[in-house]
């Protein structure tokens, strides 16, 4: 973490994600006053000042100390916010977390190579985030690791070979989070049909994915072992895990994940075309 405390930061757009990030950054012992953040809404500036971090709604003047800059912005804006920033980024290491944007769309936009591409997850915003980054052989080991202890704060981080393997990145990860909770919101459901209150419903099957997950992080054993070891013989766990196979779930999961890996794909497609 050392080699990022040395380093000035400029968030190009402020957030729910850049605030998660910027949040990490201040607990690992970045300065606030190393950080700068670019917004045009003021409310979301008055939020952040109250970090003690610079902020303006000047990108031109928000990156000209910086030594790393992120840009934390929606995709149909992409154009219009970097297209003044082209040629003055040229010594600086770039990172985008906006989705859909490829590195050969942003190092057009920008006239640079120097870029890092990530994709991130919400629970980044309690940092526990599971961030993919990919770069090209522009982007120099010193360069990845700074990018790596960027994300670090709020999370893992684990770089794909490929640009394409982002997009099985955004399936796995980037949209993750919201198939557990479709899991947690069904279970719910289910524990209140036979008979439980909304509350012990919720409380128990929170704390039941927490624990899941925890086990499977610390265990040696994978996730197939340690669900094979509570699935007694025609006990209630399999008769559970029966119902599951019958409706086909461990395929259907499958096929939802290729869907949001092919719809990652056309999202890039459509936006990489828009700026032609």
């Amino acid at each position: 973490m050392s080699a990022v405390l040395d380093c000035n930061i400029t968030f190009i757009g402020g957030g729910n994600m850049a605030q998660a990030l910027i949040g990490g950054l201040i607990a690992r012992g970045l300065a606030p006053t190393r950080i700068t953040v670019s917004d045009p809404v003021e409310q979301v500036r008055q939020l952040l000042q109250e970090k003690d971090v610079h902020v303006t709604d000047d990108n031109i003047a928000a990156i000209r100390d910086a030594d790393i800059v992120l840009f934390a912005v929606k995709p149909q804006v992409l154009v219009q916010v970097l297209q003044p920033l082209h040629g003055l980024l040229n010594d600086k290491l770039v990172m985008s977390i906006v989705a859909g944007a490829e590195i050969a769309t942003i190092s057009n936009l920008l006239g640079t190579n120097k870029v890092v591409r990530v994709m991130p997850n919400t629970p980044a915003l309690v940092q526990t985030g599971a961030h993919g980054l990919y770069a090209t052989d522009a982007v120099n080991a010193e360069d990845r690791e700074l990018a790596s202890l960027v994300l670090a704060a709020t999370g893992l981080t684990l770089w794909v070979n490929t640009e394409s393997q982002i997009d099985a990145v955004t399936a796995v990860s980037g949209s993750g989070p919201a198939y557990f909770f479709y899991m947690m919101e069904s279970m719910i459901r289910a524990g209140k049909n036979l008979g439980l209150d909304e509350k012990t419903a919720t409380a128990l099957t929170l704390q039941t994915a927490l624990g899941a997950a925890q086990m499977a992080i610390t265990s040696a054993n994978s996730p197939a072992q340690l669900r094979k070891n509570v699935t007694s013989p025609n006990g209630t766990t399999q008769a559970a895990i029966e119902v599951f196979d019958r409706g086909h779930i461990s395929q259907n999961i499958q096929a939802a994940l290729a869907a949001a890996k092919t719809r990652s794909q056309e999202l890039a497609q459509d936006l990489s075309e828009s700026i032609k």
